[in-house]
């Protein structure tokens, strides 16, 4: 199948995506343009679409399994207990250390990142109001922690990433360790103090904080740590425990742990809903990453790279980057590149692993582009205008840009 017809899909749903039509249907939609542009049959496309779904499919079970961890944390109050108790022990002296490892930590743990900047955002804008820090910075300071947790998080992006590349979740998961803690640092202490502290302030009709009963620190920490440890017991002990498993156990020992099982099903349900939604849009995605795969146009890619002298090395990193800013999307741009160019990625002679981790990485470099809901929600939660939303833009560019590199030297370092 022809290289132009596969491209000429993705713009078709790329465009879509951006008229505000149901990504997941802009996909298939563009999947089907494509296979018939670039060739194919109607059947051939239709076979080539369901080939692609199945690709993603033992991804997007280990994805609804997630839901219980996610909801768990949401639902219980841990996700609130955590990212309370780290800005109050930092206090407002390292307010900007504060809020971005609140919402690091609890997207590393396993929650969404709009979840995480949802759950953070409360009480980060009341330390804005008392220290003058305009709303844009906050959430400047709080997206940048999420990004750089989501790379190292049992969140979808890395679950299907490390799927596609037939990697251990955990070892995807740790090869990004290094990169992220660089990221978080200069997401607070470049990013964050070089942008111009203009924008609105904080006003009392933004605050909406309720004081409700938390479980101690200790006990909302139970769950991801019983997670990562179920996850680490191959690599560490060589007893394989798959994450289909692990994170739902790591939510129950969570929901124990904090003596909250009468909200173990409000929990599940809270976190089907927010995996049905991702479930749903993998479906198109493995549609359109089907066609691709199928085409040329993975091989053109090649032969551009390696033309422009940028080698194979960077296949991993350049997919994850415009695959991510064409869906605007972690979680769609991790798949339609890891789908698309594991193979190519691993002949090359890069280990599944770092070829997992940097495409995880690279996903994260323009997945707040406006046609995604990312940027709506974050920016809708801490009431900031449109017109200052989008000034952020080349600021998160830049912190997952910095993610992306570290990710890529890390690997020249210790991957080789």
């Amino acid at each position: 199948m022809t290289a132009i017809g596969a491209l000429l899909g993705l713009i078709l749903s790329i465009v879509l995506i951006i008229r505000r039509v149901s990504p997941a249907y802009s996909l298939i939609l563009g999947a089907v343009v494509g296979g018939l542009l670039g060739g194919f049959s109607l059947p051939e496309t239709v076979s080539q679409m369901i080939d692609g779904v199945r690709d993603v499919s033992p991804a997007i079970l280990r994805i609804l399994t997630a839901g219980v961890l996610s909801g768990v944390l949401i639902k219980t109050g841990a996700a609130t207990s955590i990212s309370n108790t780290i800005i109050q022990k930092l206090g407002h002296k390292h307010a900007y250390l504060a809020i971005a490892l609140a919402t690091f930590l609890l997207t590393a743990i396993g929650v969404f990142i709009d979840v995480a900047v949802i759950t953070v955002a409360p009480i980060a804008l009341n330390i804005g109001k008392k220290l003058y820090i305009p709303k844009a910075i906050l959430l400047l300071v709080m997206i940048g922690g999420g990004k750089c947790g989501n790379i190292i998080s049992p969140n979808p992006n890395t679950i299907i990433a490390a799927e596609n590349f037939n990697a251990e979740l955990i070892s995807v998961m740790y090869v990004n360790i290094f990169p992220a803690v660089l990221g978080l640092l200069f997401t607070i202490y470049v990013v964050a103090r070089f942008m111009p502290r203009t924008g609105a302030l904080v006003q009392d009709s933004d605050l909406d904080i309720e004081e409700n009963r938390l479980p101690s620190f200790m006990a909302s920490m139970t769950a991801p740590a019983v997670t990562i440890l179920l996850l680490a017991m191959r690599p560490v002990f060589g007893f394989a425990i798959d994450p289909l498993i692990a994170l739902p156990l790591g939510g129950l020992a969570g929901v124990l742990a904090v003596g909250r099982l009468d909200v173990l099903n409000e929990g599940m349900r809270y976190g089907l809903e927010r995996m049905s939604g991702i479930a749903i849009l993998l479906i198109g995605t493995g549609t359109i990453a089907g066609i691709i795969k199928a085409s040329s146009l993975k091989d053109v890619f090649l032969d551009v790279l390696t033309s422009t002298n940028f080698g194979a090395l960077s296949i991993a990193p350049l997919s994850g980057i415009l695959m991510g800013a064409a869906t605007a999307s972690t979680t769609a741009g991790a798949t339609i590149a890891s789908s698309s160019f594991a193979d190519i990625i691993i002949n090359a002679g890069i280990n599944g692993i770092w070829g997992a981790a940097m495409i995880n990485a690279g996903a994260t470099v323009l997945d707040h582009l406006p046609h995604g809901s990312f940027f709506h929600a974050t920016g809708g939660v801490t009431n900031v205008a449109i017109n200052n939303r989008l000034k952020l833009i080349p600021f998160e560019t830049a912190i997952g840009i910095f993610l992306t590199g570290m990710s890529v030297i890390t690997y020249l370092l210790f991957g080789k």
